[in-house]
This record gives C-alpha cells, structure tokens and sequence, in this order.
C-alpha cells in the first residue's frame, strides 16, 4: 500500500533518533504526512488501519526512535 502513498515512505536514518527531531524531519520530508509519536509499549494500543497521511514514531521510553519509521 505504501507504493500509492505520495512522497518519501520510509526513514531508516532515523532509528535512534531522537522522536521530537525525527518527526520534524518526517514532516519535512514528506508534507503530505503527520508524524505521530507513540511510545513503543505493550500498553501502547493504536488502530490498525493504514493512513498515507500518517508516519508512526515509535519510540523508547528515553525519547529515542526505536523503529523504522514507515508511512502508514
């Protein structure tokens, strides 16, 4: 699905980043996203739906992206 988003889908160079500044690059990269930062928990309950609107920022409890950041 990520093929008919438009724009930059995926940032790798932002794993260990930190969230706050990995979101402002996200949304600069890409101004047809929101960035989102969801703290990577297993209390952590989101939608599964799938958004080309939407980069999920998951990150540590430190702040840091521990995950790929991936439209959707």
């Amino acid at each position: 699905m990520a093929d008919e988003c438009q724009g930059k889908s995926s940032w790798p160079e932002l794993l260990g980043a930190n969230g706050e500044i990995a979101a402002a690059t996200i949304e600069s990269e890409n101004p047809n996203v929101n960035a989102v930062i969801v703290l990577d928990s297993p209390e952590t309950i989101i939608t599964p739906d799938f958004l080309c609107t939407r980069v999920r920022v998951w990150v540590h409890t430190n702040g840091n992206v521990t995950r790929v950041p991936v439209i959707g």
